[in-house]
């Protein structure tokens, strides 16, 4: 069903009447938040490039004696370029490709998002690969894992950071050398001038069914890390971690003013959570928050089992997408499916 249901926001504009509609907005989404308009080159950019464009903006009441602040979010939510059943003479000639079409669609992407004037930009996680963490298969999926000081996909994120002026958020399966070649499921933090900040990795592995993700890699060892950027101080809580109360504690009490949580979830299993989550967060810590999900249905060769006495499948549902940003106040802006 999620595969067919666009947004909740769609459809209750198509059954309510105006009036009843604006007050149930009001009442799911908080305070009104402004649509932004975008210029008629990015708009014919994304849609000669394929994919969507929607900003949003938040008010505040402005201060008499300090100036205002303006920081403006990107978080991009994309699917995987080639299906992972495409036939293949190598899989490293695969794998080579899959990342090389990822990567220069997150070009072109960035590269808009910087023409909206965007100043850090997030992406899902594990966005380098297909989300092949439910298969439980070492090979070819590993082959994914790269480093996060010195990588391809750091590298090339480097030089868009710099040349946009742009903090970007990079999560990666990360293959960690200095540690007997231990792969990690990172964040890697750039600032705008290209240097990499740091790394965050995620703190909490979920293990139940499609979900059984230690089989690659275990909690991470970088803590609830606050990264100060020429736009402010933030966090990354990846994905598993929304479930914590706690974690987002940590990140506010680091002192974290945004935070953010790319994820990679799925329809059934975590929606109904998926729209409260990260907006309950930024109301009990005072902090912005940014859920980032991707989108699409992953096919894979081989079929698994998810440990629940069901048939083995191919895939483990659809990503849904619905990437928001909430607010302190409780606003947030709404939520899309594309």
């Amino acid at each position: 069903m999620s595969g067919e249901f666009e947004s909740v926001d769609k459809s209750l504009k198509k059954h309510l009447p105006p009036s009843e509609y604006a007050e149930v907005r009001r009442i799911l989404y908080g305070n009104e938040v402004s649509k932004l308009e975008f210029s008629s080159e990015v708009q014919s950019e994304a849609e000669q490039k394929d994919f969507e464009v929607q900003g949003y903006g938040f008010s505040a009441l402005k201060e008499e004696e300090r100036p205002a602040r303006i920081v403006r979010v990107g978080a991009i939510q994309n699917k995987i370029v080639l299906p992972t059943t495409a036939p293949v003479v190598e899989q490293t000639f695969y794998i080579v490709f899959q990342a090389a079409a990822l990567r220069q669609r997150i070009s072109d992407i960035i590269d808009t998002a910087a023409k909206c004037g965007v100043n850090i930009i997030c992406l899902q996680e594990a966005w380098t690969m297909p989300f092949a963490f439910c298969t439980r298969e070492k090979h070819p999926w590993c082959q994914f894992a790269e480093s996060a000081e010195d990588g391809p996909t750091t590298k090339l994120l480097q030089e868009l950071a710099k040349k946009y002026n742009m903090v970007i958020i990079s999560p990666i399966l990360e293959r960690d050398g200095n540690h007997g070649d231990i792969l990690w499921n990172t964040s890697v933090v750039i600032s705008n001038t290209g240097t990499v900040l740091g790394i965050s990795r995620k703190n909490h592995i979920p293990r139940t069914g499609d979900f059984n993700e230690s089989t690659y890699y275990m909690e991470g060892n970088t803590g609830h890390k606050v990264f100060q950027t020429q736009y402010g101080k933030i966090g990354i809580n990846i994905c598993y971690g929304r479930h914590h109360p706690q974690n987002w504690l940590m990140y506010g009490v680091n002192g974290a003013e945004i935070v953010f949580n790319p994820s990679a979830t799925v329809g059934a299993l975590s929606e109904p959570m998926w729209c409260i989550e990260a907006r309950n967060a930024a109301i009990a810590n005072s902090y912005f928050t940014c859920a980032i999900n991707r989108v699409g249905t992953e096919l894979f060769p081989n079929e698994f089992t998810s440990a629940d006495g069901k048939p083995a499948h191919k895939d483990f549902g659809h990503f849904y997408g619905s990437s928001y940003v909430a607010a302190p106040d409780g606003s947030r802006t709404p939520t899309e499916i594309f």
